[in-house]
């Protein structure tokens, strides 16, 4: 009989799979952000003191979702949930702009996309839940999108955004499912401490943390970065699928390598990063990270 951990692990990965999507944001929206500062802080809360989730550079897109107050914006930034000072947003409410991809979510039925930004333009067609299209703009809360030889706009209300396309119903295989829920899963520890010797849940170090999201998918890893060299097998570089291994030498350790990650899709890892001292997400191509690269394994 199988225990209620495995269960319960199951049904969250069932859940998790349903929504066909790596690391989404919320629905509705304002309008297209530009930051306007040499670089800004994403925060889980509308505080200067709240954790930090990502930073972003001057001139980088993300989308408003809310004005919670003159001074802070709720906004997706990269398929990241959080919230930036107003201050350093350009805010335009229509714009043309590749967004990326978005995930329909119309609770079991299909959503109409119309010729126009409204209720009062025809149907062109109907998506079903769980469709990725591209998201190519926004008006005035509506997504302008594209999908296959379709272009058409829906409201923001029915629809989340999405780091990669990953299949959709009655179109191409979902693309490695359990390293979708795996790095689904993983997102939900953003903010969270890092801790020298920490093995979770309320903080990990950067080999504490990838032991911990993999064992609750099943999967035992060695405890330190550099013993996990010996789980998996070897991912040639810019060959990653979310959840592979991403590991780094700053040169400045006796140890093979001095730090460890999950790719997430879009060139991004997510780790508990040993220089912001939370788990965030970075990009592995900025100038720190692609310096210190080492080498990926794929352990399943």
């Amino acid at each position: 009989m199988p225990s209620l951990k495995k269960y319960l692990r199951f049904a969250l990965m069932t859940a998790i799979l349903s929504a066909l999507c790596v690391v989404g944001a919320s629905a509705a929206c304002v309008g297209v952000g530009t930051v306007n500062a040499d670089a800004l802080r994403l925060r889980s809360e509308a505080n200067t003191d709240a954790s930090i989730l990502a930073t972003a550079l001057q001139g980088d897109t993300l989308v408003v979702l809310e004005e919670v107050d003159e001074n802070w914006y709720k906004v997706d930034y990269k398929s990241v949930e959080g919230f930036m000072s107003a201050e350093f947003v350009d805010v335009v409410t229509e714009a043309d702009m590749d967004l990326g991809y978005g995930l329909v979510q119309s609770e079991g039925s299909t959503l109409r996309v119309r010729s126009g930004p409204s209720t009062d333009f025809e149907p062109v067609t109907e998506l079903y839940d769980h469709t990725v299209v591209n998201l190519t703009g926004i008006v005035d809360g509506w997504y302008k999108i594209s999908y296959k030889d379709i272009t058409g706009y829906v409201s923001s209300d029915y629809m989340v955004t999405c780091k990669d396309a990953v299949g959709t119903r009655g179109d191409s295989d979902v693309i490695n499912s359990l390293g979708m829920q795996l790095v689904t899963f993983a997102q939900q520890f953003l903010g969270c401490p890092y801790v020298w010797g920490g093995n979770g849940p309320n903080a990990f170090d950067c080999s504490g943390f990838t032991k911990y999201i993999y064992a609750q998918f099943g999967y035992t890893l060695n405890r330190t970065a550099s013993d996990q060299l010996y789980n998996g097998t070897k991912v040639a570089r810019g060959e990653w699928q979310p959840g592979d291994l991403i590991f780094f030498d700053n040169g400045r350790v006796s140890t093979p390598v001095s730090h460890v990650g999950i790719y997430v899709g879009d060139g991004q890892f997510i780790h508990a990063s040993t220089n912001s001292y939370v788990v965030q997400f970075n990009s592995l191509y900025s100038a720190h990270y692609s310096n210190t690269y080492e080498c990926a394994r794929r352990i399943f």
